[in-house]
């Protein structure tokens, strides 16, 4: 089968999964928005901290891919399962930073001089996705693996089963009925809970009862910790993790920074972020594809065949990325349409989905970029980049254009100051991952994968 195919197969099932969890996002906006604007705004707010604390923290779990199709490439198939049970004592100290986080956004809140009267709300959304965490990030694990594998399936079967649970348990938990009082946007965050458990229970049973995952010996004896191994984890899943962190709470933050403007602006930069997000799953898809295929090459000693994923992957997701911006760009009104009924949030969520447009082209060629680099163990650099470039030129250049002006121009008290901002940086991020990449697979052509770092 040629890598066209393989990839082709491999990003398309992984995307259909990636949407099915997306549209778990989309599902809570739209119904918190036609319950009230209120539970709308809370849920821009407290979605914004979780997926900040969520997807870095997860980006750890994520560097796991590439350490797993390596161990494949070279033909070490018993190695990856005990990698694997070794993941989950990382597993541990995971849940247990995410939970802390979650439980007490207090002061974060108050830094970000969100509204008094949206923060026992966001709170309590945030103290129920606490305790879904620890579920979530065990059924990543398994996802994870199953990516590394090149058989990601069975993971988006039970990611689109999941999406038809939780969207009438969002309505029926965020509206009441049955005996059960409304909750609001709290609702949103009961009915993640639940489909959290669900998923995990089932992940356990796949890797109990299919044959596919028998030549691994997963469930061999438990291992003591292996600090070398965790170690390993850690000098390629923290910063990666760290570099998520930095790459969401630039784009997340903003959320918290334009509740400043109130509910409309919360509610319209919430259907943008939204629309961004559920753009975003095309490159993460394409990402996770290529990654596992670069780093398969790699272990099997071929770094030419590796080259040879890399440029294919840019191809086929610049082509994909300037399609879904040209559609963005010219449907906004009907996009904005869907999520609220209010014509005010609907006309300021249009005007910024013209931003969000070239946002996600720039936005998917460093997202490919990034994921490619850690194959090749270059982790510390971009994360530097994000730093300076997406914290801040992205979300202080916004954030002064918004609040404080800048070069003798008045503030804007406008949400698309934070969205250009973000954009032009985004944009000079993606710039230098390409540079770095082309960089590390010449390299990589000269020199043995082992003394390969960054």
């Amino acid at each position: 089968m040629s890598e066209l195919r393989i990839i082709s197969r491999h990003a398309g099932t992984v995307l259909v999964g990636q949407l099915a969890i997306m549209a778990f996002g989309v599902a809570d906006t739209v119904i918190a928005g036609r319950y009230s604007d209120e539970a709308l705004a809370a849920l821009s707010i407290g979605s914004a901290l979780y997926v900040s604390v969520y997807v870095g923290l997860i980006g750890i779990v994520q560097a796991l891919l590439p350490i797993w199709a390596e161990m494949l490439g070279a033909r070490k198939h018993e190695a990856v399962g005990a990698s694997l049970r070794q993941s989950m004592y990382l597993c541990g100290f995971i849940v247990v930073a995410g939970m802390t986080a979650m439980l007490f956004p207090g002061p974060l809140l108050r830094w970000a001089e969100v509204p008094e009267l949206m923060r026992g709300e966001v709170q309590h959304y945030l103290a129920v996705l606490a305790f879904a965490f620890a579920p979530s990030l065990v059924f990543r694990i398994y996802s994870t693996f199953n990516q590394a594998l090149g058989k990601p399936l069975l993971v988006t079967w039970l990611q689109v089963g999941a999406l038809l649970v939780k969207i009438p348990l969002s309505i029926w938990l965020v509206a009441g009925g049955a005996g059960v009082e409304p909750m609001g946007a709290v609702g949103c965050a009961w009915a993640t809970l639940i489909v959290n458990y669900l998923l995990m229970v089932l992940a356990v049973v796949m890797l109990r009862t299919q044959s596919l995952y028998k030549p691994y010996n997963i469930w061999d004896r438990m291992e003591r910790p292996d600090w070398s191994q965790i170690g390993n984890f850690a000098r390629l899943g923290i910063p990666g993790g760290l570099a998520y962190l930095v790459e969401v709470t630039s784009f997340t933050l903003m959320a918290l920074f334009i509740a400043r403007l109130g509910t409309v602006a919360s509610a319209s930069h919430q259907i943008a972020s939204s629309v961004a997000a559920v753009l975003y799953m095309m490159p993460l898809s394409m990402a996770i594809a290529c990654s596992a295929r670069v780093s398969f090459w790699i272990g099997a000693g071929r770094p030419d065949y590796a080259k040879r994923v890399v440029l294919l992957g840019l191809k086929l997701t610049g082509l994909a990325a300037i399609t879904l911006a040209t559609f963005v760009s010219l449907a906004g009104p009907l996009l904005a349409g869907w999520y609220s009924g209010n014509p005010e949030i609907v006309a300021l969520a249009s005007s910024l989905l013209v931003w969000v447009a070239f946002y996600h082209v720039a936005d998917a060629t460093q997202a490919l970029t990034a994921f490619l680099l850690r194959c090749y163990r270059i982790t510390i650099t971009p994360l530097a980049l994000y730093g300076v470039l997406l914290w801040g030129l992205g979300l202080l250049g916004g954030y002064r254009l918004a609040y404080t002006g800048v070069a003798g121009h008045a503030a804007t008290q406008s949400t698309a100051s934070f969205w250009a901002a973000s954009t032009v940086a985004i944009g000079l991020v993606a710039t230098c991952f390409l540079g770095l990449l082309w960089h590390a697979v010449r390299r990589s052509l000269r020199v043995p994968a082992s003394t390969q770092a960054a």
